[in-house]
């Protein structure tokens, strides 16, 4: 009976060993799988593409906001408002698939005496994003806009039909910048470069260009502001790793 428990207790000591031993080998395993491992030296070099392109489309995003002390009235005059808004963009040219409403949205406005939330009234907003594909019109619609009734007026950016193309023009040309500073680089330090094994790609279209004022009585004044459009410059950064053989 004694030599049986002792038998016993081996085996369950061996037991054990054998779980932890297949517990540490399957987290080894699963580190190899999580972290990629080169099994030769490598290189990585950088690459930059710029491309100038005269932009053909300018986006826009105007918005009315009325408050009044009840709904409906702050909904009756904000669809007056935007209505007279739409008309005036139609009437520049901008044609009906460019006009966009991107958010509509009811709030309720408060005053605070003495610790008490009191309701003031409502306000109500409309958000439109509008495409100018005249851009010899920016200036104009922007003040025809601002005197129809736009209050807010922000978000001015200038782009192109076929952004794609351009994006992928500078990235060729960063991708053969990072090519030819790695041949080169690779013949002074005489080694040879082997497969690509790591690609990161960074960088795009400028951000828009901001560009706030208020319609009505205050802010953008009636005669059309000067919008000179430029150029935009898209550039393309690019990380190619290398083994090296």
């Amino acid at each position: 009976m004694e030599n049986f428990l002792r038998f016993k207790g081996i085996i369950s000591i061996v037991g054990i060993l054998l779980a932890i031993f297949l517990a540490v080998k399957s987290w080894e395993s699963f580190q190899e799988l999580r972290l990629p491992r080169f099994d030769r030296p490598s290189i990585s070099i950088t690459g930059e593409g710029k491309v100038f392109a005269k932009p053909d489309i300018a986006q826009i995003q105007f918005a009315t906001s009325v408050d009044r002390t009840s709904v409906a009235e702050a909904q009756e005059r904000a669809t007056e408002l935007i209505n007279r808004v739409i008309g005036v963009l139609r009437e520049k040219g901008v044609e009906e698939k460019d006009i966009k409403t991107t958010s509509y949205s009811i709030n309720p406005r408060y005053d605070y005496s003495d610790g008490r939330q009191i309701l003031r009234g409502y306000n109500v907003t409309q958000n439109l994003e509008v495409k100018v594909r005249d851009l010899t019109k920016v200036g104009e619609i922007l003040a025809a806009a601002a005197g129809a009734g736009v209050n807010q007026i922000g978000g001015l950016s200038f782009t192109t039909e076929d952004p794609q193309r351009l994006q992928q023009e500078a990235r060729d040309k960063a991708i053969e910048d990072a090519k030819r500073k790695a041949d080169e680089l690779a013949s002074k330090v005489g080694v040879r470069l082997g497969k690509v094994v790591g690609f990161f790609e960074s960088g795009g279209f400028p951000p828009p260009i901001p560009l706030y004022g208020k319609g009505g009585d205050m802010g953008i004044a009636e005669r059309a502001p000067e919008i000179p459009v430029g150029e935009n410059e898209i550039v393309v950064n690019v990380t190619i790793t290398y083994q090296l053989k």
